[in-house]
């Protein structure tokens, strides 16, 4: 097979196009080491696990995939941001905004999200088996799109369907 100039482009195109999305490891080091702000910031599968990071803007910013398990993010911005898939267990968001944040089949077991703003956030298929929702601002539509279990805990009315 004779390759052509056009497939060499294509083929450029598919792996500049492959590299954008691949996570920017200076970014990750920024928040990692104390900066407290970083919107819009490529974080995809980034390992906060265990860390102390509340205040944090992050608003708009690429957390696909990414470890936040028993980290701590207190106040923290993530309106707008991609936490899809991402590893929250056991982490705290005490007051944290996820306005508009893609949560999509997020692990959210045993998350501890007191007060937190989920206004317009897509949590189909995420996990919240034994969350701690006090007093956050979330829908009954927007927890019948995702599970939990009996030891979830909901602001007063609320229900999530069990998980399987």
């Amino acid at each position: 097979m004779r390759k052509t100039p056009l497939f060499f482009a294509l083929l450029g195109s598919l792996f500049m196009t492959s590299a954008a999305y691949a996570q920017n490891a200076t970014q990750i080091a920024k928040i990692r080491n104390g900066a407290k702000s970083c919107a819009r910031c490529n974080l995809f599968q980034a390992d906060f696990s265990y860390q102390n990071l509340p205040w944090r803007t992050l608003n708009g910013a690429r957390l696909r995939q990414a470890d936040l398990s028993l980290s701590t993010m207190d106040h923290s911005n993530f309106s707008a941001a991609d936490l899809s898939v991402a590893n929250m267990f056991g982490g705290r968001f005490t007051r944290a905004s996820f306005i508009n944040t893609n949560l999509r089949k997020a692990n959210m077991v045993g998350v501890y999200a007191g007060y937190a703003d989920f206004t317009g956030a897509d949590l189909t298929g995420a996990c919240l088996s034994g969350a701690n929702l006090t007093g956050a601002h979330i829908t009954q539509a927007q927890l019948n799109k995702a599970c939990g279990d009996n030891s979830t805990i909901l602001p007063a009315g609320m229900t999530i369907p069990a998980c399987y």
